[in-house]
């Protein structure tokens, strides 16, 4: 049985095979930008899931709101041991774009936190907005720093 093959078909087939190495580095390049989003996407998609579960959940300190608030501080901690232990063990790049970037990134979240403050001044619980701030600023960077000593320590750098 002969397979109706057209002309284009057999050239686009044939061309294949007889790339410049300029064509193939630009395939490669284009492959790794899909390898690339794909890893975002991924931890992307397990850190929205996290954050829906935990914000779902409303939880609050008395007035204070501390879902977006405990949201922020593991993902600022986690981002934190990523970034250092990237660096410091050499591991793939590709890490860092799965967990920092895609699952850390979709996991915090500024614009919660932001409506939330604003949400709070509105109805007139400026000194709740103002511990929310240094709340989410202040535990979020402190966790940045405790991922860092914690990747340290483990390695014995400290």
């Amino acid at each position: 049985m002969k397979l109706a093959v057209n002309r284009s078909q057999r050239e686009l087939w044939a061309n294949s095979f007889y790339k410049t190495r300029q064509e193939r580095a630009v395939d490669k390049v284009r492959w790794d930008i899909l390898w690339d989003a794909g890893w975002v996407s991924l931890g992307a998609i397990i850190g929205a899931l996290l954050r829906y579960g935990v914000t779902g959940e409303n939880l609050s300190l008395g007035e204070l709101p501390v879902s977006v608030l405990l949201i922020n501080i593991l993902g600022s901690f986690i981002l934190g041991v990523t970034a250092t232990a990237t660096v410091r063990l050499g591991a793939d790049p590709r890490l860092t774009l799965f967990v920092g970037i895609g699952f850390c990134g979709s996991l915090t979240t500024m614009s919660s936190f932001a409506f939330e403050t604003a949400s709070l001044l509105d109805l007139g619980k400026t000194a709740v907005a103002f511990a929310d701030i240094l709340l989410n600023v202040g535990a979020s960077i402190a966790a940045i720093f405790l991922g860092r000593a914690v990747v340290m320590v483990l390695m014995g750098a400290v």
